[in-house]
């Protein structure tokens, strides 16, 4: 299983993110690389829980805190009132505990 840390490392060494990553890990991958639209371009079309916290995080992010609220509904999360660093790996790190990658 992959830790939190190799995840960070994996994203820093590698320009090209692993396609055998689950998709919601991807959009996480282009989040920490600077590319927001990307990442949700990945978890829009998804409507599993895991894309729907995902979601969530990057509308909150963007500022859009009222579609934020939606997503964090959707996926049965609690609203994340920390640093959005702090949420990204929380949430990561949930993933990666659920995932095998």
């Amino acid at each position: 299983m992959m830790t939190l840390d190799e995840f960070i490392e994996l994203i820093e060494k590698q320009e090209k993110c692993p396609s055998e990553l689950p998709k919601v890990l991807q959009a996480l991958w282009y989040d920490k690389k600077g590319d927001w639209d990307r990442a949700h371009e990945i978890v829009q079309n998804y409507s599993d829980a895991d894309s729907a916290w995902v979601h969530a995080y990057l509308h909150r992010k963007e500022g859009d805190i009222s579609n934020a609220q939606y997503w964090y509904r959707r996926s049965g999360q609690r609203e994340f009132t920390g640093e959005l660093n702090q949420e990204w790996e929380q949430i990561v790190s949930n993933l990666l505990g659920k995932i095998r990658v």
